[in-house]
């Protein structure tokens, strides 16, 4: 699965709760860079590194990736 960059705005927009936890902190981390600079570029470097977490962590984001499909 990988997000698009709309996915990627409402990610880093919303306040979704998401089991696992490193990946609720890369959000909060991504989200603080986002908000000081909500330009093109930075949105889609988030994209890039959420996209790199899923595929890295994917055998163990079930539930996660319920949330994101819904999107």
């Amino acid at each position: 699965m990988k997000v698009t960059l709309g996915q990627t705005e409402k990610l880093l927009k919303e306040n979704l709760k998401f089991k696992m936890f490193p990946f609720s902190m890369m959000l909060t981390h991504l989200k603080e860079i986002y908000a000081k600079d909500p330009s093109q570029p930075v949105l889609e470097k988030c994209t890039a590194d959420i996209n790199a977490f899923l595929e890295k962590y994917h055998s163990i984001m079930a539930e996660d990736y319920a949330i994101i499909e819904k999107m």
